[in-house]
């Protein structure tokens, strides 16, 4: 992106502050009420990682419908499929739950479609499948909630089906057994903004404590920590707002990843070279999601849900070189696919208000990944579509001003199924309909960003002279984590700094290196993926930036991870 393309928005200077905690550095109390927390309650239960009053899980609507039906069918012996999503919050959901069913004496049968031959989401073939193979009882994890057709076959065969899901609610909810999510209008439970992963953890919660084993004994041994560390990494891969219930349950999971680890996630720290103990969100989301990812993206999904599963270390060894060979794979793919998108949009001007991309050679797993990397570099939301000859898949990424799950809603005519959230969607398309998609989605995205400054935002926390910057500072950010969508990590702007010297760093020189001073020390600071950067910089500039621990050979030291930088206009 060019230098000074984004628009910073930096707070007025901070009003006088009514709390007060003396072991928070006052940027960050200043930080805690600029986020609407304004009550001490409200701030140490944020701190503390409380989860907020009344999460208890029958509180989610069929709830109660859903715990007695499946227990009904542990104490019968049926066979109970959990259908889930190829990705990661899709996979650890269903191994959280399979695990549950599994250790309460149920017989528990993983689904995950295949994404190229099957598409996101419930079909017919596969609950055909099920049903020949005497499976009594489907529940969904991470789909279900726009599949009023194919849960109508599945009760149709005979098959009793339970829909977990946090997607947006489409037009007709399914006539299941029971649908749990917390989205529907007239459920009570106050935290809507769980992943499909929080409600396995709550279904599990709700199992655990009322459904009978096989040994007719309540309950089990299982306890909810062990399934933290799943619902932890599920959690910060999805990307839903790591606030409430969320940062509890992230909370909670990183301290069980930290201290005892199931035998397929340590064997993916090793690969990840994530050392145990240092497990935080930034490394699920950059280590383990991605390579969780890859068998549903390029490979066999079956590969990640067998990992998180393993229980023996060998097993789990041989499992975790697979998916981080896939990764490597993965990242290969994206990088050329990239490439090929880019060319696609400047071809076509790169000036309409929605960028749609489809061609029969884009690998389908890694659609979504273009689509968000376009979003990133042109600021425009984006569709990829991997194009088959009778139907064709697609991934939609958007920015904050338009919905993309709403304009699919408004094009469904065309699709043969869809879903997903604001930010976020994947759909199946008749490959003859894709012109008149696009042309829809296009005019959708002209009418609802007409007369919109379509640059992307840097949401400043707070306007401080570097020297501001320290430890004392950095210990009381560590308070705020875990830092996602939702609580994002605090973004600081220095003002007319020196550049004292910059330079290109990393294999292909993409990042950039730079030493700002304000007379009062000299800050390192790092840049990552600008490094085209380097020519274009003044002497003095505003720059934007996270404050940040480095490590390297055991040293320890403070660094700025530059967001932005902008030629000065001398106001410092």
């Amino acid at each position: 992106m060019p230098i000074g393309a984004k628009h910073w928005q930096i707070p007025p200077p901070a009003p006088e502050r009514s709390l007060f905690y003396p072991d928070l550095h006052p940027l960050v109390v200043r930080i805690l009420q600029d986020r609407g927390l304004v009550d001490s309650k409200d701030v140490e239960r944020f701190l503390a990682g409380d989860p907020g009053p009344d999460n208890d899980p029958f509180r989610l609507l069929g709830m109660a419908e859903a715990v007695e039906r499946i227990g009904r069918a542990i104490d019968a012996g049926e066979p109970i499929a959990v259908y889930g999503d190829f990705d990661a919050d899709g996979i650890t959901s269903t191994a959280l739950l399979a695990l549950t069913l599994k250790e309460l004496g149920g017989q528990p049968k993983p689904y995950i479609p295949d994404r190229v031959k099957e598409g996101y989401g419930l079909n017919k073939g596969a609950l055909t499948k099920l049903a020949e193979k005497g499976v009594k009882v489907v529940v969904t994890v991470d789909c279900g909630i726009r599949s009023p057709d194919e849960v109508a076959h599945a009760m149709g065969l005979g098959m009793d089906v339970i829909i977990t899901d946090h997607h947006s609610l489409g037009p007709v909810l399914p006539k299941a057994i029971a649908v749990i999510n917390p989205r529907q209008p007239d459920c009570p439970y106050p935290y809507k903004e769980l992943a499909a992963v929080g409600l396995a953890f709550k279904l599990a919660q709700a199992l655990i404590a009322t459904v009978h084993g096989s040994t007719g004994k309540r309950g089990s041994k299982l306890e909810d920590e062990d399934l933290l560390g799943l619902a932890a990494i599920g959690t910060v891969a999805d990307l839903v707002p790591l606030t409430g219930e969320n940062r509890s349950i992230v909370i909670r999971g990183l301290q069980q990843l930290n201290i005892s680890p199931r035998p397929g996630i340590e064997a993916l720290m090793r690969q990840a070279r994530i050392p145990t103990g240092k497990v935080d969100a930034s490394s699920i989301g950059y280590g383990l999601a991605p390579r969780v990812n890859a068998a549903g993206r390029i490979g066999n999904v079956m590969v990640a849900y067998d990992l998180l599963t393993a229980e023996y270390p060998g097993e789990a060894d041989r499992l975790a070189r697979e998916l981080d060979d896939l990764n490597k794979d993965r990242r290969q793919m994206t990088s050329d696919s990239v490439l090929e998108a880019r060319r696609h949009v400047q071809a076509e001007g790169g000036d309409l208000p929605l960028l749609f991309i489809s061609r029969p050679d884009l690998p389908p797993g890694v659609v979504g990944l273009v689509a968000s990397r376009l979003v990133e570099e042109y600021y425009r939301p984006a569709v990829v579509v991997e194009q088959g000859e009778a139907e064709s898949r697609g991934s939609a990424r958007s920015i904050p001003e338009f919905h993309i799950t709403e304009a699919l809603e408004k094009c469904s005519h065309l699709l043969v199924r869809y879903g997903g959230h604001r930010a976020a969607a994947g759909f199946t398309v008749r490959t003859s309909d894709l012109h008149q998609l696009k042309d829809c989605l296009v005019e959708q995205a002209s009418q609802d960003l007409a007369g919109k400054p379509l640059v992307p935002v840097l949401q400043v926390d707070a306007q401080v002279p570097l020297s501001e910057m320290g430890w004392h500072l950095w210990e009381s950010l560590q308070k705020l984590e875990p830092f996602g969508f939702g609580n994002r990590e605090p973004l600081f702007a220095s003002l007319n700094v020196r550049l004292r010297d910059s330079r290109a760093v990393g294999s292909d020189g993409a990042h950039l290196k730079v030493l700002l001073s304000d007379g009062d020390g000299v800050w390192e600071g790092i840049a990552f993926r600008q490094g085209d950067w380097i020519d274009r910089l003044p002497n003095r500039v505003d720059v934007a930036y996270h404050l940040q621990l480095n490590e390297w050979r055991g040293e320890r030291r403070l660094q700025l991870n530059v967001q932005d930088i902008r030629p000065s206009h001398g106001i410092g």
